[in-house]
C-alpha cells in the first residue's frame, strides 16, 4: 500500500519510476507536485518546448500529447536545452526497454 502524499494527507503519493522490476514513489501526489510548479514540469519552467516531431525518428505530428521529453543523461532535474530532446511515444518506449543511450549533441542513439 502507498503512503499518503505529505502536503495533502489526502492522496496516495505518485509513481516516480520504475526500475529493475521494483517501483520508486515520490514524496507528494501529482496534484501537489504539479501545483508546486504552477502545474509546469521543470523542462517548460526552463523555457523548453516541445516539439511536434521526435528528434530520433522523425516521426511528426500535429498534437504534442504525442511526445514526451527524453532527458539524455536520465537526470529530470539537469533541464539544459543540450539534455532534452522530444521523442514520440514509441521512441521513448524503444529507448528505455533497450536501455539505449543517447550520445551527446548526437541526434540518433547509440546503438
Amino acid at each position: 500500500m502507498r503512503n499518503l502524499c505529505k502536503i495533502c494527507d489526502q492522496r496516495p503519493v505518485a509513481v516516480n519510476y520504475y526500475k529493475e522490476d521494483k517501483v520508486f514513489y515520490r514524496s507528494t501526489c501529482d496534484h501537489c507536485s504539479k501545483k508546486r510548479n504552477n502545474g509546469k514540469q521543470l523542462w517548460e519552467l526552463a523555457g523548453y518546448k516541445k516539439k511536434t516531431v521526435c528528434d530520433r525518428c522523425n516521426y511528426t505530428s500535429k498534437y504534442s500529447e504525442q511526445f514526451n521529453i527524453f532527458y539524455i543523461d536520465g537526470s529530470l532535474t539537469n533541464c539544459k536545452y543540450s539534455n532534452l530532446k522530444t521523442v514520440c511515444a514509441n521512441c521513448q518506449r524503444i529507448l528505455h526497454k533497450l536501455k539505449l543511450s543517447w550520445k551527446q549533441g548526437d541526434l540518433r542513439p547509440d546503438f
